[in-house]
């Protein structure tokens, strides 16, 4: 309980009387915590704290790993500076010993400093003076940046570009072309061939691939065991998901995705309708975060490596890897999502990378600055790709098969792209040519109502057609429809290829043991918080499962 003498205690209420420590104790908090522990964490809505007991230490993010910046004794007041900047906190504070905290609610803080002058000016004098603090920090903390030369035609340096985005690398890229390049790449490295690649530690990199990059950018490639408890097979939404959520219960998790996580929903250059987020937030950052969650619960998290093979074997399935290493683990969940369907026409494939571009990473925004864009497709991903380059290109066209827009689209993106005066909406259009020799130089736009076609010069297409499940590596045992989607729960059951002991829990496949979740899944909804929904509900079916083998002597039968 607060008190009047511990009020006046306190250097910040010494010069209050008791009618106001009074009213200060009716709407303060006594709050004790044991030592290392946090108080607040830095991006969480703050209250107005001063610490009564104990120590607590200020800490700043950098790299994933918390820094220490200072060290606060009892009569110390926090928590202010989000308060009066009417954010988010900016600082992490964590016990060093146990604690004993005085906690004033943001409504009640602001009252107080209404009322009190002097306390306003005390508060805001310390205010500026932590962020000064702040910004010394951030001005003297070097920036690690990876720098990558290579031209804009070669698909490899393209793929490495998506690469380093996706994976959240702080990275520059340059043209060979560009003079600059002297000052960050060694001289025997100018002749190429490209793309090369610097790291921070001065390290250089010739043409690698995307697991060799990964490795010497220490992100982790190979699994710390042999066993696991799940498996999960994707780094979408919906994987990611499951990885924050099994791992958060204490199942030893992996997650394994091939490039980076976040999936499609990664590269969308801003998600507007999803719960928690009023002003949207970017596909690459929701991903980042979900990545930092995951991975702060125990989730191991595989990149730049595939699986190309599942053998069911009894209670335990074994996965594949494509060096030919195998993982044994108690569950599977296959939430590898979709990939955007190819251009068939003819020369679109030798194109990729160098002009024509499946989904939109934010990475090549600066490409398009004052060119003509032309995107395909009619969902919310193209909608969302024509705001974000509309900010960067003098004008965009969205070509759209259907005849209406609001076919496959969100309104309040249809409304959007209205008020952008450089974007325009082509109905019933599609493209039927595409020119250039190495890169994309023009692309021939036909009209299906009047068999019209018109060649527009252009050196941007980004494509958002279909969607295809790539499914070819799972075992026949696992029941799909016709176009490679997994069935699961009662479509599984229909499908024949269960056995008879028991039915397939809601998401569970044809195989006992293994699940399905997100945009592989048949039936399933193809937006985002479904994916994430489905994913935090397939480790409840998880439990489910092992529990149901743990009253089992022998192993569970096949569905």
């Amino acid at each position: 309980m607060i008190t009047l003498d511990i009020l006046r205690a306190i250097p910040l209420f010494s010069k209050l009387g008791d009618a106001e420590l009074s009213d200060i104790a009716a709407v303060s908090a006594d709050v004790h915590f044991p030592a290392d522990q946090w108080v607040l964490r830095e991006g969480e809505r703050s209250s107005f704290y001063i610490l009564l007991e104990g120590s607590i230490e200020v800490t700043k993010e950098n790299k994933g790993e918390d820094v220490v910046l200072k060290s606060y004794i009892p009569g110390t007041f926090f928590g202010e500076v989000p308060l009066m900047l009417g954010g988010a906190s900016v600082a992490g504070f964590r016990t060093t010993t146990e604690a004993r905290v005085l906690k004033m609610d943001e409504a009640d803080f602001h009252t107080l400093v209404t009322r009190r002058d002097d306390l306003a000016d005390c508060i805001m004098q310390e205010m500026l003076n932590r962020v000064k603090l702040l910004q010394s920090v951030s001005v003297n903390t070097p920036v690690d940046r990876v720098i990558l030369v290579g031209y804009s035609s070669d698909v490899n340096c393209y793929d490495l570009r998506q690469f380093l985005s996706g994976n959240h690398q702080n990275f520059r890229w340059l043209d060979p072309a560009d003079p600059t390049c002297q000052q960050y790449i060694p001289s025997e490295a100018n002749e190429g061939p490209y793309p090369v690649v610097v790291l921070p530690s001065g390290e250089t990199l010739k043409c690698p691939d995307k697991r060799s990059l990964a490795k010497s950018l220490k992100l982790n490639t190979e699994p710390n065991d042999a066993t696991y408890d799940v498996v999960i097979v994707g780094g979408g939404p919906a994987g990611l998901a499951a990885a924050v959520y099994g791992a958060s219960e204490g199942l030893k998790t992996l997650m394994i995705e091939r490039s980076f996580p976040g999936g499609q929903a990664g590269t969308s250059s801003r998600i507007e309708n999803y719960l928690g987020f009023p002003t949207g937030i970017s596909g690459n950052e929701l991903g980042s975060k979900a990545l930092r969650q995951a991975t702060r619960f125990g989730t191991e998290i595989l990149v730049s490596r595939s699986v190309t093979g599942l053998c069911p074997k009894g209670r335990l399935h074994e996965i594949v890897l494509d060096d030919g290493e195998s993982i044994t683990t108690r569950v599977v969940i296959i939430a590898t999502g979709v990939t955007w369907r190819s251009l068939f026409i003819p020369g679109a494939k030798n194109l990729v990378g160098c002009g024509i571009f499946y989904g939109a990473a934010r990475t090549e925004a600066m490409g398009v600055a004052g060119k003509d864009v032309f995107l395909i497709g009619g969902g919310n991903s193209a909608g969302q790709a024509a705001m974000f380059f509309a900010d960067y290109a003098r004008k965009v066209t969205l070509l759209i098969r259907a005849n209406n827009i609001e076919q496959g689209m969100s309104q309040y993106l249809i409304d959007q792209l209205k008020t952008r005066g450089n974007i325009e909406v082509s109905l019933n259009s599609s493209v039927s040519c595409v020119r250039g020799d190495v890169t994309l130089e023009a692309i021939t736009v036909k009209n299906s109502q009047t068999g019209e076609e018109v060649e527009h010069e252009t050196d941007s297409l980004f494509v958002f057609i279909g969607a295809d499940a790539e499914t070819e590596w799972l075992p026949d045992t696992i029941a799909r429809d016709d176009r490679g989607y997994i069935l699961t729960g009662l479509d599984a059951t229909l499908s024949g290829q269960c056995g008879a002991e028991r039915r397939p829990f809601l998401l569970e496949t044809s195989v006992a043991g293994i699940f399905a979740a997100g945009d592989v899944r048949h039936g399933s909804i193809k937006r985002v918080a479904s994916g994430v929904g489905e994913g935090s509900m397939a480790i409840a079916f998880v439990h489910q499962y092992l529990a149901e083998c743990a009253t089992l002597s022998e192993p569970p039968p096949a569905v």
